[in-house]
C-alpha cells in the first residue's frame, strides 16, 4: 500500500516533468520518478511530522523521496546526529541529484569534524558516496580553505565511473577559479587522467570566474 507521503507526492506530480527529469538521471528507474518539482519538495519536507519515522524508512521507493531525504537531512542542526544518518543514507544513493542535494548547512561550521569523514567516505566503493566526498571539497575547502593535500585527495581518487570523474572535473575547474596558482601545476603536469584532465579544462573554459588569458593558456594544455 501507497504511504501517505507517496500519495501526497503523485498528487502532486507533473507527468511531464516526470519523463524531463528522468531523462537527466539515467542512472534511476523512470518508473521510480515521480515528477515533482524540487521547490515543492523542499517545502513538502518541512511538513513532515515524524522525519525519525521516514528517515528510518530505507530504502526509499521513489527518487522523490529520496530526495525529501536530503533536504531532511541537510537541515538537522546537530552534526554529529547529521553525519550518522548522512552514513546511513549514502549507499541507497543512486543518482546524482540526491548526491548534490544533500548539504547539511551545519557542515559550514564544522569543517574539522567534516574532514574526518570526507577522508573516509571518498575511499568508498560507492559511486555517489565518493562523488559525495569530493563535492564537499569543492563547496567548502577551496578559497582560503584551500589545502594541496586536499585536491591530492580528488587526484588519488582512480576510477572509471563517469559521475566520480565530472566530480572530479568540476572540483578541479572551480579550484582553478578559486585557487588558480596553488592548482595549475596539477593541470601543467598532467597529474590527472586525460579525460579528467580535458574536462577541467571544458568546464574551466566556460566559467566566468576564469580571466580570457587563463582560458587562452588552458587552452594549450589541452590532452
Amino acid at each position: 500500500m501507497p504511504t501517505k507521503i507517496q500519495n501526497d507526492l503523485f498528487n502532486m506530480r507533473d507527468e511531464k516533468f516526470a519523463q524531463f527529469n528522468a531523462s537527466l538521471i539515467p542512472t534511476t528507474e523512470s518508473k521510480k520518478v515521480i515528477g515533482v518539482r524540487t521547490p515543492d519538495l523542499r517545502k513538502y519536507a518541512k511538513t513532515i511530522s515524524d522525519s525519525d519515522k521516514f528517515l528510518s524508512e530505507l530504502p526509499h521507493k521513489y527518487f522523490e523521496e529520496n530526495q525529501i531525504h536530503a533536504f531532511i537531512l541537510s537541515d538537522i542542526r546537530d552534526i554529529e546526529k547529521c553525519i550518522n544518518l548522512i552514513d546511513v543514507f549514502l549507499p541507497y544513493v543512486d543518482n546524482w541529484a540526491t548526491c548534490d542535494q544533500l548539504i547539511p548547512k551545519i557542515f559550514t561550521k564544522n569543517l574539522d569534524i567534516l574532514l574526518t569523514y570526507i577522508r573516509k567516505w571518498i575511499k568508498s566503493n560507492h559511486t555517489y558516496t565518493v562523488r559525495f566526498a569530493i563535492g564537499l571539497l569543492m563547496r567548502f575547502y577551496l578559497g582560503e580553505k584551500f589545502n594541496s593535500s586536499y585536491a591530492d585527495m580528488v587526484i588519488k581518487v582512480k576510477s572509471n565511473e563517469y559521475y566520480i570523474n565530472m566530480m572530479r572535473a568540476w572540483y578541479f575547474a572551480t579550484a582553478l577559479a578559486k585557487n588558480w596558482n596553488d592548482v595549475i601545476g596539477i593541470i601543467e603536469n598532467k597529474k590527472l587522467d586525460t579525460w579528467t584532465h580535458n574536462k577541467t579544462i571544458q568546464k574551466a573554459i566556460e566559467s566566468y570566474r576564469i580571466t580570457p588569458q587563463q582560458k587562452q593558456f588552458l587552452i594549450t594544455l589541452k590532452i
